[in-house]
Formats: C-alpha cells, sequence, structure tokens
C-alpha cells in the first residue's frame, strides 16, 4: 500500500469558521509554510487577522463556498455549528478533514450518544424528547435531577435547563425551546461525578494515533474555567479514557483532531459526555507544555503529514480569560512564569473567551 499523499507546504488550508481557534490553527499552520482562507459571516475575525486570506460568506452561501472550495487545497473547520450539506457541497470540489460524516454525528447530540453507546462506550442515562410530553415521560423514566439540552447549536451551557424535583416539564420545554420551529432535545439523568476530564487526539491520514494526556477540567457558570494536567486520576482512569478517545476517532474514520470530554464518578466509572471534532478549549495548555501542540498536531493531520510527538514536557494549569478578566493582561504580562494568549477580539462581552493563559511548573516524577 501506498503512503498517503502529503500537501506540500506552500499549499493553502480553509478553514470554516473565523474563532480563536482558527485563529490559533493559522497560526500554527504559517509556522510549517502553509498558507490559511477563512470562510466565515464575520468581518475581521480573529482567525482572518492572522490568515492569508478570507472570505466573508453565510455557511449556506453554495455560490460563495464553491469559490472558496476552489481556492484551497484542502477545507477543515474550527467549530461544527455549520450545515452538514454545506460541508458535503466542499467535499465535491476539495479533500475535506474530517469529513461531513464526522461533523454529522459530532453537531447533533442524539447521534453523538448513540454514536458513544452504540460503540460500547458509556454515557449517563438519556432519552431523545420532540416535546414537553415526551420529556414529562422521560423524566419518569430517568428521574430527577436532570438536565435538558438543545440537540444542536448548544455550548458553554446555552441552550440548556436544569431540572430538579419542582421543575415544570412545560416551562423546561419552553425554556430549551425558545423560538425554534421544530425543537428537539435530549434529556441527560444527572450523574455522580467527582469531575471532568478530556482527551484531544490526533488520527493521521494512515490511522496513526497520537494523543496528549488526559486533562483535568473544572468549569464555572456552564464556561471551563480551568484546565490541569495531569489530571488527580489513577493512571488505570486515564488509559481507560484515552482508549475512548481512540476508539471514537477509530469509529469514525476521523483525520484530524478529537476532543472527548468524559465524566470520571465517585464509584470510578468514565462516561463519556461530548465530543468535538477539531482543536479544544481544554487542549489549550499543549500550546506551552508539549513537544508538539494541538493546533500543530490539528494541521499535520489535515496536511496528511505525520504526527508529532505529544509528550508533555511541564505540569500546566490552563485558565481561560472571559469577558472583563481580560482587563488584568498587563499584570499577567508582569508575571514571568505566565503565558498569555490573546484573540484579538476586539468587543468584551460577557461569557466571551477573549484569552487564555498558561502556568508551567516542573513535571513531577
Amino acid at each position: 500500500m501506498s503512503a498517503p499523499p502529503l500537501l506540500p507546504p506552500g499549499s493553502t488550508i480553509g478553514i470554516i469558521g473565523g474563532g480563536q481557534l482558527g485563529r490559533m490553527t493559522a497560526l500554527a499552520a504559517a509556522s510549517l509554510g502553509y498558507r490559511c482562507h477563512i470562510y466565515c459571516p464575520e468581518q475581521d475575525s480573529p482567525a482572518a487577522q492572522v490568515a492569508a486570506a478570507a472570505t466573508v460568506g453565510a455557511y449556506t452561501d453554495a455560490e460563495r463556498l464553491e469559490s472558496f472550495g476552489h481556492n484551497v487545497d484542502v477545507v477543515t473547520f474550527e467549530f461544527e455549528n455549520i450545515p452538514a450539506d454545506s460541508v458535503r457541497l466542499l467535499a465535491a470540489l476539495v479533500p475535506v478533514r474530517p469529513s461531513w460524516k464526522v461533523l454529522e454525528v459530532a453537531q447533533d447530540r442524539i447521534h453523538e450518544k448513540r454514536f458513544f453507546n452504540d460503540n460500547g462506550i458509556a454515557t449517563a442515562p438519556w432519552r431523545a424528547v420532540n416535546s414537553a410530553a415526551e420529556l414529562a415521560r422521560a423524566l419518569d423514566e430517568i428521574g430527577r435531577p436532570a438536565v435538558l439540552k438543545t440537540t444542536r447549536l448548544g455550548y458553554d451551557g446555552k441552550g440548556q435547563v436544569k431540572i430538579d424535583a419542582a421543575t415544570d416539564p412545560q416551562a423546561a420545554w419552553a425554556a430549551m425551546a425558545g423560538n425554534a420551529e421544530n425543537p428537539q432535545g435530549v434529556v441527560e439523568g444527572f450523574v455522580d461525578f467527582l469531575g471532568e476530564i478530556s482527551v484531544v487526539g490526533a488520527r493521521g491520514l494512515d490511522g496513526g494515533w497520537a494523543a496528549f494526556d488526559p486533562a483535568w477540567n473544572v468549569h464555572t457558570h456552564h464556561i471551563l474555567d480551568t484546565t490541569t494536567v495531569p489530571a488527580p486520576v489513577s493512571p488505570a482512569l486515564l488509559a481507560e479514557a484515552e482508549a475512548i478517545a481512540r476508539r471514537s476517532a477509530d469509529q469514525l474514520e476521523l483525520v484530524g483532531l478529537l476532543a472527548v470530554e468524559m465524566f470520571v464518578t465517585k464509584d470510578g466509572r468514565i462516561l463519556a459526555n461530548e465530543m468535538a471534532p477539531r482543536p479544544h478549549n481544554s487542549g489549550h495548555w499543549t500550546m506551552d507544555a508539549c513537544i508538539t501542540d494541538q493546533f500543530e498536531q490539528f494541521v499535520r493531520a489535515v496536511c496528511g503529514l505525520p504526527l508529532g510527538s505529544p509528550r508533555r514536557h511541564s505540569d500546566a494549569v490552563m485558565k481561560n480569560l472571559i469577558g472583563a478578566d481580560i482587563d488584568q493582561w498587563p499584570d499577567i504580562l508582569r508575571d514571568p512564569e505566565a503565558r498569555l494568549h490573546l484573540y484579538g477580539k476586539a468587543e468584551t462581552r460577557a461569557g466571551r473567551k477573549m484569552g487564555h493563559v498558561t502556568r508551567l511548573t516542573p513535571q513531577k516524577p
């Protein structure tokens, strides 16, 4: 069998989405000699600020997407909330990595949970629901407390409703559904967990796999606050978490990067929660603590290059700068031990990720 083709330096990577993940991917791509072309609806997006080219257009604009596809050598994406049909259109013109089929699974919570369960990966108990009446029946089966989530477009706590003993299913459904014409949700039983870990791994065109050390994540107001490596979890559970990530990537036939978020329960189990086929907030620590970071690894996989070493050379704590936290940047820069990364966003809003800071310490033996 011949080796998969390598995309040579000087080629152009098309990135759908203009946020900070696209920005950091474009910077990593430039260090390997690639150009990046950003496609997103926003002017002056964080990714476009550091890219060779940008197309401003709706994710459903077939004409602009076709023009974009003809001007790049490979396409990837930096977030999941884009129409799979648009990515399928691009796949007829240029290689798309990961594929639109991976996107279809990852962007829909029902598909995602079925995928995990069908591949022998445990999750919290869940039910798909299409109305307040179905929600009430599901709660009778799963019990309370629980959480109701939209099947699509939810992240950082958006589109989620906590349900306790006093919650009216009709009110919970209305709060989740908003103004959607055909709302669909997933209700999940609460898990008695110690915390959350995540594994970010890369899978190449040749099926090769390289994973970063599992990370320990702490959220505040449903948004990731800190990520700590090494995670305070037994080696056996860490190995199980990495095996879940690899099995998921292999079953998806993914080419690119995959992040899998998992709960660690108090009784010593690992339960898969969500996955994202792209760089992940909980992998930002790799930019300062690893031989090859998640963004370079992403570029390597998408371009068919050999995967780099994910080996960690330092322990790390990454903290997100959310909203007004960005005002701390002068003090952070005065700390010689801090590694500051800002995302180029002009407007500060509550709950908006503006940057992150990583602090390293010598790796414990």
